[in-house]
């Protein structure tokens, strides 16, 4: 039945392959059942309920990529338009959360409209195959920073960002909370290395779960201190099941009302959910499609209107269930690292989560620094792809750098491809070399322009 429904055997995978393969993507995203709840609980909803909300939107999502589209992409509540869902619209824009659980709703409904009459996937196919090349070693780039950033190993500083202090934390007394981590993602970074090069089946799930013992040794030893006020947990389980939190205090409690009553400051709140989630989407589609080797000889995806297509009814509903955008993950590259080519990845993914449900003590026990080494070693593995840029041809070379750096030093992957377009465009019509460009490009170029002077 599942060769039938997935056609593996046509795809070059296999039944245990996928399923190691889902297991993996959920590992490095199951953070985001901890992380969300934490984020949205800041506008006043309810963390119980968010979570539940989170975690049965993240599955019915990843079912719905599954089959619609049989592609190994995993999707939950995103990182970035949940911050904004919280922090600018319910904090420093001072709106009640159910305002902005509405313009989530809506950018959902708009979403399914462009996925359906193809706007979406004709966005994706302007885009020229050398950024799409861009965007995913960006990609690789942003997410080692994540991984690293997760880890401890780079921090926040006079400098925006540098190295973790190891004297420092020796002379101040954390090292044995914060420092001992640190050292733990390293290693995991050296296991996860040793066995991608020795070419283990399942490297990247090892890694995190080698990690992750290492750790519960270090607790035990006492060598591992937690200390929940500078936000560093038990890494042992309490529990193991526990009953899910009911989603009543979040369930379509939508203020329709703001709509007519404050149109404009609707529309705003809308758009920039709508700009971020389309262009983070399709940057990490390009990424994981191109790292699985998806796209076609003219650097297209088949099928992707059954992707896009997945990620809007995953905003749709979470924003009925009480979650904000839900979108692809680009942690859905640990699994496809791991050979994951079908949606049968993206179902064991959806079904992990809904045991999350019930096993949330266990899942949420999973540390930050067990799954970094994960993120890093998949940042390595997509940033080879940089060797299919012709660095020669700097008119195209130019905005590739461009895309990649942005990416990583914006923290955004809507911002590296934007920037990229723009200087792709220009470039082009600088040097009077517009021969294939679509005409797509030029409208989104003009369009990332006022948004980023108007909006």
């Amino acid at each position: 039945m599942l060769e039938n429904l997935f056609k593996l055997k046509e795809n070059g995978t296999s039944t245990r392959v996928e399923t190691v393969a889902g297991l993996t993507t959920f590992m490095t995203m199951v953070y985001i059942l901890a992380v969300n709840p934490s984020i949205l609980s800041a506008s006043g909803m309810d963390r119980g309920a968010v979570f539940t909300a989170t975690a049965i939107a993240s599955a019915v999502a990843c079912f719905a990529m599954a089959l619609l589209s049989n592609k190994p992409f995993a999707l939950s509540a995103g990182l970035g338009l949940n911050a904004y869902f919280a922090y600018t619209i319910c904090g420093s824009m001072g709106y009640d959360w159910p305002v902005a659980l509405t313009a989530v709703l809506v950018e959902g409904i708009i979403f399914i409209v462009l996925s359906v009459t193809n706007v979406r996937e004709a966005i994706f196919n302007a885009i020229p195959r050398p950024l799409k090349t861009a965007v995913s070693c960006g990609i690789g780039l942003f997410i080692a920073f994540i991984g690293c950033q997760n880890a401890h190993l780079i921090v926040d500083s006079s400098t925006l960002v540098s190295l973790y202090s190891f004297k420092g934390a020796l002379a101040n007394g954390t090292f044995f909370t914060e420092g001992i981590t640190v050292v733990l993602a390293l290693i995991g970074v050296a296991i996860t290395a040793f066995l991608l090069i020795k070419g283990v089946t399942g490297y990247m799930l090892f890694g995190i779960l080698a990690t992750w013992l290492l750790g519960i040794i270090c607790q035990l030893v006492g060598l591992y201190v937690p200390n929940p006020e500078m936000g560093f947990y038990s890494v042992i389980p309490s529990a193991i099941v526990s009953a899910p939190a009911s989603m009543a205090p979040t369930m379509f409690k939508f203020d329709f009302g703001f709509i007519t009553s404050h149109f404009g400051d609707f529309i705003v709140m809308m758009f920039a959910f709508l700009f971020v989630d389309i262009f983070d989407t399709l940057g990490t589609v390009i990424g994981c499609a191109s790292k699985a080797q998806m796209l076609d000889e003219n650097g297209n995806l088949p099928g992707i209107k059954g992707v896009l297509l997945a990620d809007a009814i995953g905003t749709t509903l979470g924003a009925c269930l009480g979650t904000s955008t839900v979108t692809t993950f680009v942690e859905s590259s640990s699994g496809i690292s791991e050979g994951g080519r079908t949606g049968m990845t993206s179902c064991v993914t959806g079904l992990l989560f809904l045991a999350a449900l019930f096993l949330s003590p266990l899942f949420l026990t999973v540390p930050s620094f067990a799954t970094a080494p994960a993120l890093i070693v998949v940042g390595f593995l997509m940033m080879q792809q940089i060797k299919d840029i012709d660095w020669s041809d700097l008119i195209d070379a130019i905005p590739c750098f461009v895309t990649i750096t942005m990416m990583g030093l914006a923290y955004s992957i809507s911002d590296g491809i934007a920037f990229g377009i723009i200087t792709y465009v220009v470039l082009h019509l600088a040097t009077k070399k517009t021969k294939g460009i679509s005409p797509l490009m030029y409208i989104l170029a003009v369009l990332f322009v006022l948004k980023y002077f108007l909006i």
